[in-house]
């Protein structure tokens, strides 16, 4: 198709080829700020809290979504990135890095404001078109648009070049998390308070709270001191009625809407691509023996034959799972941080400080994308990845280690422990990701390595299935459990003078979200250790699992066979060297 042809010809790669002279170095702040944008999704934990209490605003009501149902957006948005990416692969070498950066500004943008209607009408189906569908796709164009262009005004430094790009997806949260935070809490309103508990007559209607008051029953949720502490504007403990108050989770999401997409659009207009034949200026490529010694070939795989290696599919293993040990984590990190060291260093973790450690995973996920893809240069892509999946190994298994111990003894070296390992477990996250496209580079040659990134990127979609799952299932049986088991060491006539029905009730409480963890402890006797911390161990075992296999995969990455290679495969295809 000629640029010339249509009214968005402007968009297409021949009408975006840099003249002579041109900076290559102004090509990475555009696919920056993209990612930047995009990256943002690695925050989604901060909605959390506000989307499962967006009825009841101070804790969850019966009607409220729970944090498996709110988690899996988060999921459907990663597996929609990765199908959108491998779809769209050849697509992009084909139009170029605008026209997709700009398509992928439309569905990101747009998501956001679906999503918000969506919750501004509680259709939970809303979201997840919007946010998971239109902006999962939005998230894989706007990831692999840079990516092939790099590669090529980069050919000296394909590691950091990468790691630049990729670099501001894993910083996306560091702006995301502090700006979602303040939205939200500009935006909240205090649901109405009717008093204390003890002030107000309450009635249990299958597993439901209602209040008695002059206008009638109404719906209600019970709040502890605890929860009512993190509101976004403290309150009191006690009574406040379902249905009234904002969260702000609406108001954020069409805001955030609005400001990634004019962003996207300025980003994508900003992208140029490298004249046919262009080389840095001096520079010599790697002598044959060193290319060897790194496994950098200087031949090239079609995209379609790429699929019909092995090499191909251990690389897709390997991401898949380093991924998956990885975005469970991310997606539930700061109800995992209060969860673990909330109740046993509650002057510690506050509300304030489990958003800053969502900060800080970005910082750290931003920075081992920059850092591991440049050392990979240097290392050799394969070396890199070995220290990725031994180190993360240890580093997961250290976490049941920290949460078992800090129940045990309520002491702060356990929780620098655990942030400790837990960062440098997401400098590694961030660098895989950062890496691969380089790792690809290296086995596959540049011809096609935009496409077959995106097609790669399927393992991310995988991951996101998997490690949400991972962690909500066995986190899900490990909360059944710790409430069975605290709940048959309260006495029962205070359990039913508490929550207004019999220990017979139990399932029902529960569903409604009447009896929690939080709230049985406070009628167990004294002494009781809180299961609370304990509640991620077993996931925490199935993610060093799944990175001893990545290992296994990657011991035994070789050469791609020479019956690969464009001239033996597609010999009307001009090979690129």
């Amino acid at each position: 198709m000629s640029p010339n042809n249509g009214i968005f010809g402007f968009l297409l790669k021949d009408r975006i080829v840099a003249k002579p002279g041109y900076n290559r170095w102004l090509v990475p702040p555009a696919s920056i700020a993209i990612h930047l944008c995009i990256g943002s999704v690695y925050a989604w934990s901060i909605f959390n809290p506000s989307l499962t209490k967006e009825l009841g605003v101070v804790t969850s009501a019966a009607d409220d979504w729970s944090l498996s149902d709110v988690v899996w957006i988060f999921s459907v948005a990663i597996v929609f990135l990765g199908l959108a990416a491998a779809i769209a692969g050849k697509w992009l070498e084909e139009v170029g890095p605008r026209c997709v950066g700009v398509t992928a500004a439309f569905l990101w943008g747009g998501g956001f404001l679906i999503g918000s209607f969506g919750i501004l009408t509680h259709q939970l189906w809303l979201v997840y078109l919007g946010y998971g569908v239109f902006g999962g796709c939005g998230l894989g164009l706007g990831y692999v648009s840079p990516v092939s262009t790099l590669l090529r005004w980069f050919p000296d430094r394909r590691g950091m070049a990468t790691g630049m790009a990729i670099m501001g997806f894993g910083g996306g949260a560091m702006i995301g998390a502090p700006l979602k935070t303040f939205l939200l809490k500009h935006f909240y309103e205090a649901p109405t308070y009717l008093g204390a508990a003890d002030a107000v007559t309450l009635i249990t209607k299958e597993g439901k709270r209602f209040a008695e008051t002059a206008q009638g029953s109404v719906e209600v949720v019970v709040a502890t001191v605890q929860e009512a502490a993190k509101m976004a504007i403290p309150g009191d403990a006690g009574v406040y009625v379902v249905g009234t108050g904002n969260t702000g989770a609406a108001d954020t999401f069409m805001v955030l809407g609005i400001v990634y997409f004019i962003v996207m659009i300025i980003a994508s207009f900003s992208y140029r691509v490298p004249p046919e034949g262009w080389t840095p200026e001096g520079w010599v490529p790697p002598s044959a023996e060193l290319s060897a010694k790194q496994m950098i070939t200087s031949d090239n795989v079609h995209i379609d034959q790429a699929l019909r290696t092995p090499q191909f599919w251990q690389l897709w293993v390997m991401l898949c799972f380093n991924v998956t040990a990885g975005i469970g984590v991310i997606g539930v990190a700061k109800t995992m941080m209060t969860e673990i060291f909330g109740s046993t260093l509650p002057d510690i973790v506050t509300v304030g400080f489990a958003g800053t450690y969502v900060l800080m995973i970005s910082v750290f996920n931003m920075c081992g994308r920059f850092f591991w893809a440049s050392m990979s240069d240097y290392v050799g892509r394969k070396n890199t990845y070995t220290i990725f999946f031994v180190l993360g190994m240890i580093l997961y298994l250290s976490i049941p280690f920290a949460a078992s111990a800090v129940s045990a003894n309520p002491a702060v070296m356990w929780l620098v422990m655990f942030y400790a390992a837990t960062m440098i477990i997401f400098t590694m996250y961030g660098g895989g990701f950062a890496t691969i496209p380089a790792y690809l580079a290296d086995v596959f040659g540049t011809l096609h390595v935009g496409g077959i990134h995106g097609r790669l990127l399927t393992a991310w979609s995988t991951a996101g299935v998997l490690g949400p799952f991972a962690i909500t299932y066995l986190r899900q049986q490990s909360l059944s459990e710790a409430i069975s088991n605290l709940a048959a060491k309260v006495d029962p006539a205070k359990f039913e003078a508490t929550f207004g029905a019999p220990l017979s009730q139990l399932s029902d409480l529960v569903a409604a979200k009447s009896v929690t963890v939080s709230k049985l402890m406070e009628l167990v006797p004294e002494g009781t250790v809180d299961p609370t911390s304990s509640l991620y161990n077993s996931t925490m075992y199935a993610m060093a699992g799944l990175l001893f296999i990545a290992l296994i995969a990657n011991f035994f990455m070789k050469p791609v066979n020479e019956k690969h290679f464009v001239e033996n495969t597609h010999p009307d295809i001009a090979p690129v060297k």
